[in-house]
């Protein structure tokens, strides 16, 4: 496709209504791989920001925390964060674990990185089986049609991280709604708020610092209780719980189900990872590859600096994109094509850097737990439907997927 650089509005959230629009990136990737985004009547703050779309760029950008912050920049008295909307000093930056630069991000992170470990998640194994199995197997119970964002996808990633977290698996329904809201702007723009918006925020608020004083009173063997023991101040504890329950429900679920549906879009190769199992780790990072769930985050510039030919100033904004960055045809065969024994495939779907996503290993875990339950059980699947994706460009989301699970003879 060809675009118009001129009238290009990655802040108008319509272009992101039906999916990650990744024709309009692959042009951008072509033409201008470091863009300036003049600020529209859809930009938060009327204030234009950098895009990055080449797979080498977007690393580099991640990896060099220094100069391109996650906290804030020059110019900005503490405002910043990694959404392209400057969120205040004391609301995300430098009190969530995303957005804030050393020694406060190391301090944080080294509370809990060894539990996120592939060693360190050896033990939730058998609960991610059990659960699995039991959601797959409620769903067959029905006849196999669903909406399976709701029904499985969802379920897996969070009874996990409720039950990682101490928070009753009774009450994860209502975070999940909560959490659905503050992502999805259905019913707003950029920049704006809703009344939906506002109950959900004060709702998760509210729900996780009544869950730190419990915490506090009568630890359990929990990951919140480790925190709250850990020293962090009311602000950083109410963040940590608010990025890690929506981190550890989102993003894999979106995975999952994007999965299914490019399995489901192209049986055969469903059909090929149920002839040989043993592809089941290269399709799970297939999977992150092409879903991509995180669709970009931002950073602030810290001193002037040259990326793709272009000079960015100390002070501005940069997005950098990781569903563009992994379908660069310069590093990935083919990166239109869902290949599960795709090998090499050096993604960025975690990100790169002190900032690589903590859950990589437990999201991985998920997926190649839920895609063993289906395999045992499906031979394929059949869209009854059509899929309904979130408004958002910072999260690329479904919010149903009608499927119909085709049960194996056995």
């Amino acid at each position: 496709m060809s675009i118009d650089l001129r009238s290009l509005d990655l802040t108008d959230l319509d272009r992101f209504a039906d999916g990650f629009p990744y024709d309009l990136f692959a042009e951008l990737r072509r033409v201008a791989p470091v863009w300036w985004q003049e600020p529209t009547v859809h930009t938060p703050g009327g204030e234009g920001f950098w895009v990055i779309t080449r797979h080498a760029d977007v690393e580099r950008v991640a990896r060099d925390h220094v100069v391109f912050s996650s906290q804030t920049g020059p110019g900005r008295s503490g405002a910043g964060g990694t959404i392209i909307e400057d969120l205040p000093a004391g609301i995300g930056p430098g009190v969530m674990l995303n957005m804030c630069d050393p020694p406060v991000h190391t301090r944080i992170r080294g509370l809990v990185s060894r539990g996120f470990t592939p060693k360190g998640l050896r033990p939730l194994q058998s609960f991610l089986a059990e659960r699995a199995a039991a959601i797959v197997d409620a769903t067959l119970a029905t006849g196999g049609d669903c909406d399976f964002l709701v029904d499985v996808a969802a379920e897996l990633p969070l009874q996990t991280i409720a039950q990682i977290m101490g928070v009753p698996q009774a009450d994860r329904h209502q975070l999940f709604t909560w959490t659905s809201t503050i992502l999805d702007f259905r019913d707003r723009d950029l920049g704006e708020a809703s009344d939906a918006l506002a109950v959900a925020g004060i709702g998760m608020r509210a729900y996780g610092m009544d869950l730190v004083g419990e915490k506090r009173a009568r630890p359990t063997d929990d990951l919140l209780s480790t925190v709250v023991a850990g020293g962090l101040s009311d602000d950083e504890l109410g963040a940590f719980f608010s990025l890690l329950f929506t981190a550890g429900s989102e993003t894999t679920r979106n995975s999952i189900a994007a999965g299914i549906l490019a399995c489901a879009e192209r049986p055969g190769e469903w059909d090929r990872l149920r002839s040989d199992r043993a592809l089941l780790p290269t399709a799970v990072e297939e999977i992150l590859r092409w879903t991509s769930a995180t669709a970009y985050n931002r950073r602030t510039v810290t001193r002037d600096v040259e990326l793709g030919g272009m000079t960015i100033r100390s002070g501005q904004k940069t997005t950098h994109w990781y569903p563009a960055a992994n379908r660069d045809e310069t590093v990935f065969a083919d990166p239109d094509g869902f290949d599960i024994g795709r090998d090499p495939n050096p993604h960025l779907a975690f990100g790169h850097g002190i900032h690589h996503c903590l859950g990589a290993s437990l999201a991985r875990l998920e997926i190649a737990t839920m895609l063993d339950v289906l395999l045992d059980r499906c031979v394929g699947f059949e869209l009854t439907g059509p899929v309904e994706w979130g408004r958002s460009n910072k999260h690329t989301s479904i919010r149903h997927l009608p499927i119909r699970l085709l049960r194996s003879r056995l």
